[in-house]
């Protein structure tokens, strides 16, 4: 080889080396999709036979998709805060919607309540345990730089108490910020503020973090007429086609923003979660839930698709078989773009094969609506659950569920619960119950 030709190597191998680092310093944005109220199986990628969801099954099989993925919690407050920490609602402290009233407000109506000062202060005080915690939009801040926007169902306050950057919910208790205030458009009224700011860090060069939590398909029912007609004759229940029809509806927002990704060539270098807060079934009669769904114990409430998206980087695939936990987003996301996982979070890097087949049991917490103690989380607790393998084992907590009993499922050959095994099976129950004790060991 001459010395020209020698040289130009070189040249070439520094200007490779250098582009590669570039590369390597452009850590991949990521989009957290939370569907808000949605049954696991409300999906066509699930088996569903009518709802219609083709954006969210395209999503599917183009992730890693977990089938068996659960929420400890089936209440969307904790269940969020769980999602954006990595933690147990035990471990964050935020156990339920709405805290306790002054004592001798207890019983008095709701509206009652609410308009009281001492209890707007109550309020305020409650949302400053999100402020001990650590956000996947903090690590991704701190460490990389990364902006990040909040859209849809936030209850923690003004969006930057979530180390968000950029957002939409004000939080302000006095100006009907309860949930998500402004935020609650999202998705509803269009998606312009998630738009525009995609569309600023694109412009930016400025690697981004979208967390968009609509509140669909949530109640108010009111999808659009052109959706409900597709349902309306698929059974003869009004209210659960315009379920059905709000399903679409949020399969439509999400296939809107997928889209806009790949409109802004910034889809390859996105990794795309996707999980729901809790499940939904819907009554036939009326547009509220069930039993055996939303804050119950069972998979109606617990169960979600958990699914990771990341072209070029994440093989696609339809995994039938093993657990995963919204306790495992946030390892993920950070694993993902080069972040080191604390060593104190409790769950697993989705991405990493062995720790997922290693993965022996997940657990979870069923807490009250209405929060019995401002710190203390066994004060709301109803039941704990642990899932290993094909076996689920529900044990009540004699604080508030009294005369309830402990209950083994089959969930692999009996989905949805009906035939409960623990009279039959007692050593098994014995061997569950020592692995939620040793997991959260209450009095």
């Amino acid at each position: 080889m001459s010395l020209r030709a020698s040289l130009l190597s070189v040249v070439a191998l520094i200007f490779a080396s250098a582009f590669s680092s570039q590369l390597q310093a452009a850590p991949p944005n990521v989009v957290l999709i939370i569907s808000d109220d949605q049954a696991w199986g409300d999906y066509g990628f699930m088996g569903h036979s009518e709802i219609q969801t083709p954006h969210l099954d395209k999503l599917a099989a183009e992730s890693l998709t977990f089938q068996r993925g659960y929420v400890p919690d089936s209440l969307c407050r904790p269940s969020l805060t769980t999602i954006v920490t990595g933690r147990y609602p035990h471990q964050h402290g935020i156990v339920g919607n709405d805290p306790p009233p002054p004592a001798d407000l207890v019983g008095a109506a709701k509206r009652q309540i609410v308009r009281d000062p001492r209890y707007l202060e109550i309020r305020n005080r409650y949302i400053e345990h999100i402020d001990d915690e650590t956000t996947l939009a903090d690590f991704l801040h701190e460490n990389l730089g990364y902006i990040s926007h909040q859209s849809g169902k936030w209850w923690e306050g003004h969006y930057s108490r979530g180390g968000f950057t950029h957002g939409m919910t004000h939080g302000d208790r006095t100006k009907g910020g309860r949930h998500g205030d402004d935020g609650l458009k999202i998705g509803r009224t269009g998606m312009k503020p998630v738009f525009d700011f995609i569309d600023t860090a694109v412009e930016e060069e400025k690697p981004f973090f979208v967390y968009y939590a609509p509140f669909l398909p949530h109640t108010p029912h009111n999808p659009p007429a052109r959706l409900l007609n597709k349902y309306k004759d698929k059974t003869p229940h009004l209210p659960i086609a315009k379920y059905w029809a709000m399903c679409e509806w949020f399969d439509e927002t999400c296939g809107q923003l997928l889209d806009h990704l790949d409109e802004k060539n910034v889809g390859d270098d996105t990794i795309v979660l996707y999980v729901c807060d809790n499940g939904w079934i819907n009554e036939e009669n009326a547009s509220r839930y069930a039993p055996r769904s939303k804050r119950s114990q069972y998979d109606g409430g617990t169960r979600t698709p958990i699914m990771i998206r990341w072209r070029n980087h994440v093989e696609p695939k339809m995994d039938t078989t093993h657990l995963a936990s919204s306790i495992d987003l946030v390892p993920t996301a950070l694993a993902a773009v080069g972040i080191d996982i604390p060593k104190d979070l409790p769950g697993i890097n989705l991405l990493d094969s062995k720790a997922v087949a290693d993965r022996k049991a997940i657990f979870g917490e069923i807490l009250e609506h209405d929060i019995q103690h401002m710190t203390d989380p066994v004060a709301s607790l109803r039941f704990r659950w642990v899932i290993e393998g094909d076996w689920k084992c529900i044990v009540p907590h004699p604080g508030r569920e009294p005369d309830a009993k402990t209950e083994l499922f089959n969930i692999t050959k009996d989905p949805h619960e009906k035939n409960d095994l623990a009279a039959d099976m007692p050593e098994k129950v014995a061997q569950l119950t020592k692995k939620i004790n040793q997991w959260w060991k209450v009095d």
